[in-house]
């Protein structure tokens, strides 16, 4: 029988930010919080269609790894992508209007919930089957690295942050990328989402090896397992990894203990998991803990985090309104943006 693991084992010592930076971490959760609150009400309310995966819960890994990172890195996400599509900077009204089929989406309307995408903010794409995005993130990192040292290109030192969920860590992409990620030393950090279930299937249940960290020591890889409840330690770990990887020491494996509060996707009942499991994880919630640590490090006070959150509200009702009152694709452009186009 193997031995459930229900907190993680590794936080970094010591860590420390400052004001502004709080700011920046508890602004970027509370709105992928809000945002995905917003969705779940459209969804039910019959304004949003097809599968829709949110992300409460969460928030600490999307905010800790995307934030440590620049603004022209990549990120390369999965089905549930909403919140790693604002991390990485794309506005809410685009990502909202796209949940809405709309024309202004960042897809343009063409990709839904599952499949998010920015060129400007190279976000690589969310992408509908499990590990599915795992070699195109090794690619856009094999790119990187190729135009640096072959090309010369001394501008092309980007890092790619690839998220996937536990469950992909058991598909055979999964360890072909990260053997290959390994031997170039490619300038990747893998981010496994372990929420603990993949789909209605107990993680423990499905792999041989649970702590999917360790298994970065079969590729000589650095593998390391963090608090995924926990944003200043997601973000810790995360300085080191893209740290490493810019400087051409490899890729990372990074391993993020974290609960979804909500069913799989919106059309889960979510009645698989037990009550006493999801109240444990709900008392960790990340937002909750880092308004915590800033109140009691006098980093910001109560009414200032209340007046945050009711900017963002804001910010998230105009989102809906946007993608309301936006365009649906024309009909006569059905078969555009299938092949590349000219500028």
């Amino acid at each position: 029988m193997v031995q459930e693991r229900t907190l993680p084992v590794f936080t970094p010592p010591d860590v420390t930010i400052t004001r502004e930076e709080g700011l920046i971490l508890y602004e970027d959760m509370t709105l992928g919080r809000l945002f995905e609150d917003k969705c779940a009400e459209m969804y039910y309310r019959g304004k949003m269609f097809g599968f829709v995966h949110l992300y409460n819960g969460q928030e600490a890994v999307s905010t800790g790894v995307i934030k440590a990172m620049r603004s022209d890195d990549y990120v390369c996400s999965t089905y549930r992508d909403h919140v790693h599509a604002l991390s990485a900077g794309v506005p809410a009204r685009q990502v909202m209007a796209e949940l809405f089929g709309k024309e202004t989406g960042c897809s343009k309307g063409r990709g839904g919930s599952m499949h998010l995408f920015s060129s400007e903010h190279n976000l690589l794409g969310g992408f509908a089957f499990v590990a599915e995005g795992i070699p195109v993130a090794t690619g856009a990192a094999f790119q990187s690295k190729y135009r640096r040292e072959m090309m010369g290109d001394d501008s092309a030192d980007q890092v790619t942050a690839c998220f996937f969920g536990d469950g992909a860590s058991n598909n055979g992409q999964f360890f072909e990328c990260l053997n290959m990620a390994a031997l170039w030393k490619l300038p990747i950090i893998y981010v496994v989402e372990n929420n603990k279930w993949a789909i209605g299937m107990a993680h423990d249940r499905a792999t041989s090896q649970p702590e999917i960290y360790k298994k970065a020591s079969a590729f000589n890889m650095a593998g390391v397992e963090v608090d995924g409840m926990d944003v200043l330690a997601v973000r810790a770990v995360a300085q080191e990894a893209v740290a490493r990887a810019r400087a051409g020491e490899g890729p990372t494996l990074i391993e993020a203990l974290t609960y979804r509060f909500r069913g799989h996707s919106l059309a889960d009942p979510d009645e698989l998991r037990d009550k006493a499991e999801k109240d444990a994880w709900f008392s960790r919630d990340p937002i909750k803990r880092l308004a915590s640590y800033m109140e009691k490090h006098e980093l910001a006070s109560a009414d200032e985090l209340k007046a945050i959150e009711k900017r963002i509200q804001e910010t998230v009702t105009e989102a809906v309104e946007f993608a309301q009152n936006s365009p649906e694709p024309k009909p006569e452009d059905l078969y555009r943006y299938v092949f590349a186009e000219d500028e």
